[in-house]
């Protein structure tokens, strides 16, 4: 049985897209049939276009432009697409409410050496996420087949 969300941190389903919906933030149980349940909430990964409608109707936005706005600010992004750090946060561990992830938006690009940079060390995950605090922001790695 394949594992939807590792093969997509391998950078196996470029064509896919991943969603993390805090369960805070969507109330919906039907949500859990199309991904997978996960510490604070689900995620799914699809097919992008599928993925981009869901993340759409789930939080009322594009998600192109959300990940064009989340580009502005990075910060980490937990590598399994659940958590994340938000920049806004000072650190002293006392934001769990004020600082959580509600929703993450993510997708991975094939290498490409032309471009070099990180894209010519393997293919690229790239995440965009919302605070609870109204902040966005973004990360992006290495995948690791």
């Amino acid at each position: 049985m394949s594992d939807p969300r590792a093969e997509f941190l391998a950078g196996e389903r470029p064509d896919d897209v991943a969603l993390f919906l805090a369960e805070s933030y969507v109330e919906d149980d039907r949500l859990e049939q199309f991904g997978e349940e996960v510490e604070g909430g689900v995620l799914i990964v699809v097919d992008g276009e599928s993925g981009r409608n869901a993340f759409k109707a789930a939080t009322g936005t594009d998600a192109m432009a959300f990940a064009k706005s989340a580009m502005a600010t990075e910060s980490p992004i937990d590598d399994d697409l659940t958590d994340g750090v938000c920049p806004d946060a000072d650190g002293s561990g006392d934001e769990t409410n004020e600082h959580s992830v509600q929703y993450i938006f993510a997708f991975a690009e094939e290498q490409n050496e032309e471009v070099g940079g990180v894209y010519a060390d393997g293919d690229v995950v790239h995440a965009y996420a919302q605070c609870t605090c109204g902040t966005a922001y973004s990360d992006r790695w290495v995948a690791e087949p």
